[in-house]
């Protein structure tokens, strides 16, 4: 949707002056940040930059010590979370260890409809079951739907995660370092996927967070870069993604080059 008022995309995640202390240490400091319908964003910068507490706050598994947060319209502290969380797909490793190993693949995905992680009482139609089985064939797992998700490796166990959190047509999909651990054909097949899906003008808005610039999906609008919580750079993929503003935030010069429309990036000097 475009504001009439304003001709720019509604705003889907914003944050205004946010910081997030725990046990005396900012996390995050002073982050302003909008995310609006329709954008594709990559979060960047090296360990510790505070990358996947900005995406915990969006999935409002987190609040902010201090500053205002925005989700689909709802603002953080005067809203229910559990009400809101329906409408945010999340697709983490903190989420991947809380599934039982032992839990049947095509369960972990449909069990998304209520919230839950693991089957229980719950009663699922055959629509449920049907997008469900639709979701892992478009992630290329619908071989794995009668597979124990421990028996998974670390990339299937991605791409289930990813199908999970598309299980209920959510307006904001969050994805924290998805390519982590992949080998090289692993990740070029799930850095293809999320390509085509980022073409599609009716996914969801989403936000991918990583350390590695050759993870950055074909398709990517925005990127935001961090370094020890605070924001150095943040706009159009093609003005961020440059030498100076990734050399800051990583710490050390760096050259980065685009080939086609992929991003490498490499230490001279």
């Amino acid at each position: 949707m475009v504001s009439a008022v304003s001709g720019e995309a509604d705003e889907v995640l914003g944050m205004e002056r946010v910081s997030v202390v725990r046990g005396g240490k900012e996390l995050v400091s002073e982050v302003d940040w909008t995310v609006r319908e329709g954008e594709r964003w990559v979060v960047l910068g090296p360990n510790g930059a505070g990358k996947t507490t900005l995406l915990q706050i969006a999935a409002t598994r987190m609040h902010p010590t201090r500053g205002t947060v925005r989700v689909l319209g709802e603002q953080l502290g005067r809203v229910d979370v559990f009400e809101l969380r329906p409408r945010i797909g999340l697709a983490s490793g903190n989420l991947s260890e809380q599934v039982s190993r032992s839990e049947r693949v095509r369960d972990v995905v449909v069990t998304a409809a209520y919230g839950v992680v693991g089957r229980w009482r719950e009663q699922y139609d055959a629509a449920d079951h049907a997008r469900a089985g639709a979701l892992l064939s478009v992630m290329g797992a619908h071989a794995l739907g009668d597979r124990r998700f421990g028996t998974l490796s670390s990339g299937e166990r991605g791409r289930v995660l990813i199908a999970r959190a598309l299980m209920t047509d959510p307006e904001l999909l969050l994805l924290d370092e998805p390519a982590a651990g992949l080998d090289l054909g692993a990740r070029e097949d799930l850095l293809r996927r999320l390509a085509r899906f980022a073409s599609d003008p009716l996914a969801p808005t989403s936000v991918l967070v990583t350390h590695h610039v050759e993870e950055v999906p074909v398709g990517t609008t925005h990127a935001l870069l961090l370094r020890s919580g605070r924001v150095v750079a943040a706009g159009p993929v093609g003005e961020v993604l440059r030498d100076g503003p990734l050399s800051t935030a990583f710490g050390l010069p760096l050259a980065v080059e685009r080939a086609g429309r992929r991003w490498t990036a490499r230490a001279i000097g």
